[in-house]
């Protein structure tokens, strides 16, 4: 835990992505809405389903490009972003993570990821020119676009907690989850919290469903103080010109625990 003292007011995003609005997940999500302007803070909400997001990428979302004869998506969302010329919709997504100092993704998981709609609003927010690049090589890590920013995930799942265990038939969830956490909020700049996440929420009773409200606000109150994952920096030396982890680090560490600073380091 780190003791920093959190920020009196910040901005936080929470992108919900659940059909059901009576749903466990919808009702975390607005359990953090309420906790977090409750405590101060500005709330933007997007409420994918409710907003009708399209999920695909078209030539649609680079109006520049919509008469090409061939789209290289990287090029054309890179040239759009730069120049302002990306889809409104996109345009006012990417204007509400610039406004927020935390990310809040709320989601089921739905064959071990995200619902479409919600990989739909990464592929069409997540730019070139906004996520990553231009530069060649772009930053990753600390170094990111979007660094400055927490990010959270809360998931719900279906299946219990031990079929995502170490010796789970799913694997570990944080091996299910590694694409969000470091693929997406650590590759940016932003810094990833470690999930919240709730199992076998396919049958929840009104006790367990208090348990859990209980925890999430725990969980909330520490969205600014809490310690973010530590992944190795892609730029500090532990990787070589293929991204690949040099053979003398972190030898005998299995999966991806190999791609987390040690303690020592961590704690320095």
């Amino acid at each position: 835990m780190n003791e920093a003292t959190p920020p009196a007011r910040s901005t936080v995003l929470v992108v919900t992505a659940h059909p059901e609005p009576r749903s466990l997940n919808a009702s975390l999500a607005a359990l953090a809405v309420d906790e977090l302007r409750a405590a101060g803070h500005e709330v933007l909400v997007s409420d994918l389903y409710a907003m009708g997001w399209r999920a695909t990428v078209e030539a649609a979302d680079f109006p520049d490009e919509e008469d090409c004869s061939r789209l290289h998506v990287m090029d054309a969302s890179q040239r759009a972003t730069l120049a302002g010329r990306l889809a409104p919709e996109i345009a006012a997504e990417q204007e509400k993570i610039r406004r927020c100092d935390a990310l809040i993704l709320h989601f089921p998981m739905w064959w071990f990821s995200v619902p479409a709609i919600l990989k739909g609003w990464i592929d069409r927010v997540f730019t070139a020119g906004f996520g990553y690049g231009p530069e060649v090589p772009p930053p990753y890590g600390p170094d990111g676009p979007l660094a400055g920013r927490r990010a959270l995930l809360s998931v719900t799942v279906g299946a219990r907690a031990g079929a995502f265990s170490d010796r789970g038939a799913h694997g570990s969830l944080v091996d299910v989850l590694h694409p969000l956490q470091h693929g997406l909020f650590w590759f940016t700049g932003m810094a990833p919290l470690e999930p919240f996440a709730v199992h076998g929420t396919n049958g929840v009773s009104e006790e367990r469903f208090a348990q859990v409200r209980d925890a999430y606000r725990s969980r909330l109150a520490g969205l600014f103080t809490d310690e973010p994952v530590p992944y190795r920096s892609l730029t500090g030396g532990d990787y070589d010109h293929d991204m690949r982890l040099r053979p003398d680090v972190a030898p005998g560490v299995q999966g991806l625990d190999m791609h987390l600073r040690p303690r020592a380091a961590r704690d320095a």
